[in-house]
């Protein structure tokens, strides 16, 4: 039987809160989820977790109780932790008891390969945690591969992402490159023709709009920072522009509900075109 940890100033304890800064994140390659919902969401999509954090007195569902004792039989550490002591690692308003320190995952570009999936997101310089996570639940809503993470773009391993994400972050493949590395996959592509990814970008002034445009697989949707859109650097390496026509007084949309508009538009032409094909 494991000792169950009843001061915060432990070392252990120490080393999980330090995740909650992305230095810390970036240099152990893990990072901290808290609920039992979002740690069922871990242990069913198979991420890799490290250690599993319990406080028993928080613990009062049976289902994340046998969820704890099922990655016991498996082997995976536990670290019980009297119920102050999980309170200092929360950052939920009613703990739950149950945390996981979980190994992240990260692709090459190269892995990003056409496999019948309805298409993949990039991103630029994305720097809000909680439009990430949102763009991350919306992308596996529709069933978009993953997220490209073009540039200095905040971390989808923070806290407030990974909340946002309700658990996509599991689901969603990551990758994350500069600038010049998406633009020479960009010209490779091109080269490629039709087997290749088309790049579709947003921009407030494309001459198309969103739904004026046929949507064909293999494609990267391509949204713009928040504070800047698409620099046209950015725009001459789309094989298309399109925008989202506005008429009140805003001139731009939040990146999160504009990468969703035009997902919904990709994935219902693709239900489309599938229902099509079913009724001959």
């Amino acid at each position: 039987m494991q000792t169950t940890i009843t001061s915060a100033a432990n070392p252990k304890i120490k080393q999980i809160r330090a995740l909650r800064q992305r230095k810390e994140r970036e240099q152990c390659g893990l990072f901290l989820i808290e609920g039992i919902r979002i740690v069922g969401e871990a242990v069913q999509l198979h991420a890799q977790i490290e250690t599993l954090i319990v406080a028993d007195d928080l613990l009062a569902s049976p289902f994340a109780r046998e969820l704890v004792a099922q990655q016991q039989a498996h082997g995976v550490a536990t670290l019980p932790v009297a119920a102050e002591v999980f309170r200092t690692l929360s950052q939920k308003d009613g703990p739950q008891g149950i945390a996981a320190v979980v190994h992240q995952h990260w692709e090459p570009l190269s892995a990003v390969q056409p496999t019948g999936e309805l298409c993949w997101v990039a991103l630029d310089a994305v720097q809000d945690p909680g439009n990430l996570g949102t763009i991350l639940r919306t992308s596996d809503a529709v069933g978009s591969a993953g997220i490209i993470l073009v540039g200095d773009s905040t971390d989808p391993y923070d806290p407030a992402a990974v909340r946002a994400s309700m658990g996509a972050i599991f689901a969603q493949r990551l990758v994350r490159v500069s600038l010049a590395e998406f633009a020479a996959w960009q010209a490779q592509q091109a080269v490629l023709g039709a087997a290749g990814y088309s790049i579709i970008g947003a921009a407030g002034h494309a001459p198309s709009e969103y739904q004026a445009v046929r949507y064909r697989a293999p494609l990267v949707l391509w949204m713009g920072s928040e504070r800047q859109g698409l620099a046209l650097e950015q725009q001459a390496l789309c094989d298309q522009l399109v925008r989202i026509p506005m008429v009140g007084r805003s001139d731009s949309l939040n990146v999160a509900v504009a990468t969703a508009v035009i997902l919904y538009e990709i994935f219902n032409q693709a239900r489309a075109q599938q229902a099509a094909l079913a009724s001959g």
